[in-house]
């Protein structure tokens, strides 16, 4: 048996299925009760109020929940916007300093995965600050399609598969379930 390693943990949570988000928020709560301080940055959401943002101000600032987007961002087909390039840009460099700061026990990059595949960030640059945060820190990282990079410095990985959603039989996204 080997020896008890303790460290920070690089976790991604992709694929298709629902849970990528929820997941993570799981884990921060946990992560919270423990004792340790949470910065959840969401990089693409910012026009709708989901319920966690109330619910997350409850623990202080032990768990510091920041929207980062404008919302849903349109992607194919047409150019990206460049405002959304730019608050990802912001975003990321706000998410790369709290990681390497060593403030934060765990972060969490809400949808990075997306911003990745788009093509808004660059996966070297995140890799890059993965590859020098502190010992201690965890960080999680969210959204579909996560880079085979990202992958690859990654301790644990799990990819949601769905299987059935209620959306599929036209049920519309409920609230305090999807946001």
């Amino acid at each position: 048996m080997s020896e008890d390693v303790r460290k920070g943990l690089i976790i991604v949570n992709t694929g298709p299925g629902k849970g990528k988000t929820t997941a993570a928020m799981g884990t921060a709560l946990r992560a919270v009760g423990n004792g340790m301080k949470v910065l959840m940055l969401q990089f693409l959401k910012g026009s709708w109020h989901y319920g966690e943002l109330d619910a997350v101000k409850s623990f202080g600032g032990d768990w510091v929940m920041k929207q980062m987007g404008r919302g849903f961002v349109k992607v194919g087909g047409a150019e990206t916007d460049p405002e959304d390039i730019r608050l990802v840009n912001e975003a990321w460099h706000e998410a790369g300093e709290a990681i390497l700061s060593g403030q934060w026990d765990l972060v969490v990059l809400d949808e990075i995965n997306y911003a990745i595949s788009y093509g808004m960030l660059a996966p070297e640059k995140v890799v890059d600050v993965l590859k020098k945060k502190p010992e201690m820190v965890h960080v999680i990282l969210t959204g579909r399609n996560a880079h085979p990079s990202i992958i690859e410095i990654a301790d644990t990985v799990t990819e949601m598969k769905q299987v059935k959603h209620a959306y599929e039989k036209g049920v519309m996204a409920q609230r305090g379930i999807e946001y």
